[in-house]
């Protein structure tokens, strides 16, 4: 549990912040954010939340925010246990499942956990786990290359979709 969590700004989004835990985590989860402001729509600094430091969980998964290892994106729109067909649309699922694929089993979504929570990204691995480190590396080796990650990204090309139904298969 952290006391207080930094500020980091989210590239590519105006002057949007989010409170996250430092170091490896803040990248994974600031990468899944820019993809979503890219790929299904802006968002503005009501529609994000990161770390919390009051102890009001409502659901287990709830828990990472005091860790400053998950966020919310638009909860006011997909609420803890909100029924999944009044939720994001198939495409926003779609880009969603594909940012996931790109995670490699680090980031969990709440649109797949019990209770339902859309709008929940956590990372699903320790600290040093070598697939967070890896993925850490990819996602910074992307933002050095124009052209490469999130911005970059066509979620419906037809290969990307196979991949991403076979990682959701996986899960």
């Amino acid at each position: 549990m952290l006391d207080t969590a930094p500020l980091h700004r989210v590239e590519g989004a105006g002057k949007l912040g989010i409170r996250l835990a430092e170091g490896d985590a803040a990248t994974v989860l600031l990468y899944v954010v820019r993809r979503y402001c890219y790929e299904i729509e802006m968002l503005d600094s009501l529609d994000l939340t990161g770390h919390a430091s009051e102890k009001r969980i409502q659901a287990d998964m709830e828990s990472n925010y005091l860790s400053g290892t998950a966020l919310t994106i638009k909860e006011v729109y997909y609420p803890l246990g909100a029924p999944a067909g009044n939720g994001m649309s198939n495409a926003q699922i779609a880009i969603v499942e594909d940012i996931l694929a790109d995670c490699q089993g680090v980031v969990a979504w709440g649109g797949e956990m019990s209770p339902l929570k859309q709008s929940h990204f956590q990372i699903e691995v320790p600290p040093h786990d070598s697939r967070l480190l890896k993925l850490v590396a990819e996602i910074n080796g992307w933002n050095e290359q124009p052209g490469k990650g999130a911005g970059a990204i066509d979620a419906f090309q037809p290969a990307r979709i196979s991949r991403a139904r076979r990682a959701r298969s996986a899960r």
